[in-house]
């Protein structure tokens, strides 16, 4: 039984109370050990990656008990995709935050974002649900902190915000899984695949409320129409690095509906049938045209980022929700896109903030670094918005022509077109009042100039848009691998034999595998 599979959770463990007990006071140190930590999770990721590439499923049984009575972490192509994805974006943030300086403008910072990558690692490798939720708290907890970083009101006021509408959500998640452990008697994933398909007809109430209720919580972890209130005010008020970090939390919540609802609950499954295109498909269109309207209607930069997060996990739910091959290939692909696009976006913001009195849309003096600053901007408004040439248009492309097998493909086309106007003309307005008519105010005499970035930020900024750029070249090679990892989801048996034995026999410790 290999190791390596618990290393990305249990790396930032050991580095986070290492961090606090031992360099709490000595920011130098902190970042060195951070940094190291993330280093060596890309390392581990890219290793497991390669790993799980050809198809093949890793289990790690916790003290070497077996499923489904212990605790097991298992890695498959889709895991360790979002593993990788999670340790080469958590790099480029924190480069970010120790470049800009955000780590030192409050206490922890370090520790914080060390949990925070257990909480988000643990989320993608468990294997079971009840730990799906120990990591969801584990976020929750850690995420909180790095939203009041840095204090002030503003940002108090959001972060109890998010917090408790994530409480509801751990609510709702508990009421879920006791509902499932009555009704089956498990709570690991892929023991349950085989017992859900066990209940009859006449016995599907309890499982149905129980599915309906995690499709609930996670569609608010993806912050889905109408439950995605939490997000604009939480995003818009947290520290930039913390809001890019948290791009890729939105992704757990899509996450967690691909793996539950192709392998528990697959579309073609009588006991949850009609369940999802109940409401996921059109929740899922009417968050993409809310999210770019935000993004419109905004009246500062910060916030109109937020609305293009909610956007583009609207385009991400509308792939997912139509739970082909195709389209969860497609979700997959513009999965990473929106997670890097939204992340610069966010850090990009922070580059304006620092050279202007506020994000206010509104005429201010040319700020320093402007040009610089207004070129990262272009690129990653266009990454955004869905304009050629970069992935999020090829993102679009696949995912309209997932949806040529849908019901609603005419509400599909219009939508994500219409939308992707909306946005192009709500980044154009913002960009245009940001860096042209900049050049018509005059500064104010006497008035200090504020100072240029850090050209540490401005690198951890170039180094995201260069894999958004990668992300485009190698787009052939990233939907194929998709598409295969689509085809493993919908083909879940060598997943469930590798981690249980066969229904209705009872596992027992397997030692190496």
């Amino acid at each position: 039984m290999t190791h390596w599979i618990v290393l990305p959770i249990i790396l930032p463990a050991l580095v986070a109370p290492f961090i606090v007990l031992a360099a709490r006071y000595h920011i130098g140190i902190q970042r060195v050990l951070s940094l190291a930590g993330v280093l060596a999770l890309v390392a581990v990721a890219c290793g497991l990656a390669l790993q799980a590439a050809d198809g093949t499923v890793t289990l790690y049984q916790m003290g070497d008990w077996a499923a489904p009575f212990g605790i097991v972490l298992v890695t498959d192509r889709l895991s360790t995709l979002m593993v990788l994805l999670t340790a080469v974006l958590a790099l480029f943030v924190l480069l970010y935050a120790v470049g800009s300086g955000w780590d030192n403008r409050g206490r922890h910072f370090h520790a914080l974002f060390q949990f925070q990558l257990m909480g988000i690692m643990g989320a993608f490798l468990t294997g079971d649900l009840f730990n799906l939720f120990v990591f969801f708290e584990v976020l929750l907890i850690a995420s909180y902190g790095l939203m009041i970083h840095a204090g002030g009101n503003a940002r108090l006021r959001a972060g109890v915000q998010y917090v408790l509408f994530n409480l509801v959500g751990s609510t709702l998640f508990l009421f879920a899984l006791g509902s499932i452990y009555a009704e089956t008697g498990t709570l690991n994933m892929a023991d349950l695949a085989n017992r859900v398909t066990l209940i009859g007809p006449e016995a599907t109430v309890g499982i149905r409320v129980a599915a309906v209720l995690l499709l609930l919580v996670f569609a608010i972890k993806a912050a889905v129409v109408p439950l995605h209130f939490w997000l604009p005010s939480s995003y818009a008020e947290a520290p930039a690095p913390v809001a890019a970090l948290f791009a890729i939390m939105t992704k757990v919540g899509a996450y967690a509906i691909i793996r539950v609802y192709t392998m528990i609950f697959p579309p073609d499954l009588e006991v949850t049938s009609g369940l999802h295109d109940l409401w996921l498909l059109p929740a899922a269109l009417v968050s993409l045209a809310i999210g770019m309207v935000g993004v419109l209607a905004a009246k500062k930069l910060d916030r109109l980022v937020a609305f293009s997060v909610i956007g583009s996990m609207g385009m991400v739910m509308v792939s997912i929700s139509l739970f082909t091959p195709e389209g969860i290939a497609a979700a997959l692909y513009y999965i990473v896109h929106s997670t890097l696009a939204g992340a610069t976006l966010f850090l990009i913001s922070d580059l304006v903030r620092s050279g202007r009195a506020d994000l206010a849309l509104t005429k201010q003096p040319v700020m320093a670094g402007n040009a610089l600053t207004a070129a990262l901007f272009f690129v990653g408004a266009i990454a955004m918005a869905g304009l050629p040439p970069l992935s999020g248009f090829l993102g679009k492309l696949l995912v309209l022509d997932a949806g040529f097998d849908s019901d609603l493909v005419v509400w599909i086309w219009v939508v994500v077109l219409s939308s992707s106007l909306i946005s192009i003309l709500g980044f154009a307005r913002a960009g245009s009042i940001l860096f042209w008519k900049a050049h018509s105010v005059t500064p104010e005499e006497g008035a200090a100039p504020l100072p240029r970035p850090a050209p540490l930020s401005y690198v951890a900024v170039g180094g995201l848009i260069t894999l958004l750029a990668a992300h485009t070249v190698f787009a052939g090679h990233v939907h194929g691998y998709t598409s295969t990892m689509a085809a493993q989801l919908f083909a879940p048996t060598p997943y469930i034999e590798t981690v249980v034995d066969t229904p209705g026999k009872l596992s027992k410790p397997k030692g190496e595998y």
